[in-house]
């Protein structure tokens, strides 16, 4: 699967020479250009992305600005004419630092220190069975097996588990990738817990008394899934 990827750069040029670096390889998927950070983060606020191409030095909002004012961090790769913003950029843990013009080599290299980074929480996170949610300045750890399910709200998802619930700026999809098998989405609001169904009739499910929809379009995958008799 590609790395969806924006690209940050207000330098026409630099921005230009990134997308056909982007377009030209494999594993990324390009999906937007932005000529300042404003923009960026607004685009952001709405869709979720796997790596930001960004640029630090920008008229407004600086690169580090916008990595201050994100709710979730995907990868990052700065991009400079300058070497001293170097240190304040690792602050951010950020996954590289190019200094421009990028050379096509450096930029291989870049790829795939991303790649292989995503490989590695990917695997972390099946393994540990949990996800960490970003509630009020705060991360809250979620183990899977409280997780009973997760319900759309407008820009925001709903994660309700045995013991709380709680409301994250994020997307269903972007959950639908970061949780694991145990997880499926029945509807389109809805990604339930499989080991955590009480009773099944016709078009609805029952989970810890929340009757919750099946859509048709999904409702053959979750049988199948099921251990059905």
């Amino acid at each position: 699967m590609k790395l969806k990827c924006i690209i940050v750069e207000d330098e026409i040029m630099a921005r230009k020479s990134l997308q056909r670096l982007c377009e030209q390889h494999d594993s990324l998927q390009l999906i937007a250009a932005f000529e300042n950070a404003e923009d960026a983060l607004t685009f952001l606020s709405a869709e979720e992305v796997d790596l930001i191409w960004l640029d630090i030095e920008m008229p407004g909002l600086s690169g580090f600005g916008l990595l201050e004012n994100l709710t979730s961090m995907p990868q990052v790769i700065m991009t400079t004419t300058k070497t001293e913003y170097a240190f304040d950029a690792y602050q951010y843990q950020v996954t590289d630092y190019l200094q421009k013009p990028i050379t096509l080599p450096r930029f291989k290299v870049a790829v795939e220190k991303v790649l292989e980074l995503n490989t590695r929480k990917t695997a972390v996170s099946l393994e540990r069975q949990e996800i960490y949610v970003k509630i009020e300045g705060r991360y809250i750890r979620l183990p899977y097996a409280e997780i009973l399910f997760v319900e759309n709200v407008g820009d925001y998802v709903k994660i309700f588990t045995t013991k709380s619930s709680y409301v994250v700026h994020t997307t269903m999809k972007y959950l639908e990738e970061k949780l694991g098998n145990q997880f499926l989405r029945v509807h389109r609001s809805f990604i339930v817990h499989l080991d955590k169904i009480v009773d099944i009739e016709e078009n609805n499910l029952v989970i810890s008394n929340k009757v919750i929809p099946i859509s048709r379009a999904n409702k053959s995958e979750l049988m199948t899934r099921l251990n059905m008799i």
